[in-house]
């Protein structure tokens, strides 16, 4: 039996709902611009190199829950150690080389500069642990939930999805990722085993959005644009979790200001495919209690 979501919205009601929820989301980002932890992000997040699509496939391919990658040494001087034993994501590195050659007839040098690329290692932050345990984390400005599921979101997205045909499985996912969606055909959602069961809701509706938005995209648009994709994602889950009681602005504020940068008009024009997800989410998974259709 495909478990659903008792709702006493219309779905006249839920889509005015909606559009009051994706118009509070700039606002309420574009407060978090003004205060000091978002400074405190903006200085970690200017602190990693901007890598080429080819490599953010690589990283993708190797650990699709990597989240902030840097190499060894740039962990060091962001007061963070890779533990011992850890495996690199290996990737491309290239740096210039500068020859000189002589012309034999006249003598003249001439400098020739020449891109070499070669396999690095780079860590994502999940393989590292901080130096100074008691130093506050700067990479996120997103609170995880706490507290219970009571409407059973998680059961009723796994209950969607599985009838998409995606197989939804709980397990542990090293390092800060909640979850992940895969990208290799192989139609797997993951959800954090470990999560409270609010942040769990969250999330399972954050990866149903990126099923529904994203999931027949190439790898490489993801890649591409993956802040707008994951602003997508997240601005789905806020709203459909509003509608079904939940409020996740606590996480969800947070996580959409990181990946758009804080943005608002990114944001704003990311609004039309958002509520057309968020409708066809929330439908999927309400049921309208017999006295509001007999109303």
């Amino acid at each position: 039996m495909v478990r659903k979501i008792k709702n006493g919205k219309s779905p006249e009601q839920r889509r005015a709902e909606a559009e009051t929820l994706q118009a509070s989301i700039a606002e309420q980002v574009e407060e978090l611009r003004s205060s000091e932890a978002w400074t405190r992000f903006l200085d970690f997040a200017q602190s990693f190199h901007r890598y080429s699509i080819n490599n953010l496939l690589l990283i993708l391919a190797q650990k699709p829950e990597a989240i902030h990658v840097a190499g060894y040494r740039t962990w060091q001087k962001l007061g963070r150690q890779v533990r011992k034993g850890e495996h690199g994501i290996r990737i491309f590195g290239g740096r210039d080389v500068v020859t000189t050659e002589e012309d034999e007839r006249t003598g003249e040098e001439t400098e020739h500069r020449t891109r070499r690329f070669f396999p690095v290692s780079v860590f994502d932050m999940s393989q590292t642990d901080p130096t100074d345990p008691d130093a506050e984390d700067p990479s996120t400005i997103a609170h995880k939930l706490t507290g219970e599921d009571p409407a059973g979101i998680v059961e009723a997205v796994s209950d969607y999805l599985t009838g998409q045909g995606w197989t939804v499985e709980r397990e542990p996912i090293p390092g800060a990722a909640n979850g992940y969606t895969t990208t290799d055909g192989s139609r797997r959602v993951v959800v954090e085993a470990d999560l409270s069961p609010a942040q769990a809701a969250k999330t399972a509706l954050h990866e149903a959005a990126h099923v529904i938005l994203h999931a027949e995209e190439d790898p490489a648009e993801y890649v591409q644009h993956r802040g707008v994709k994951e602003t997508e994602a997240e601005s789905v889950a806020y709203i459909v979790a509003g509608i079904l009681g939940l409020d996740t602005s606590a996480y969800s504020i947070g996580y959409v200001a990181g990946w758009s940068k804080g943005e608002a008009e990114t944001i704003k024009e990311t609004a039309a495919r958002v509520l057309r997800a968020a409708h066809t989410l929330a439908d999927a998974l309400t049921e309208v209690e017999e006295d509001t259709e007999a109303a």
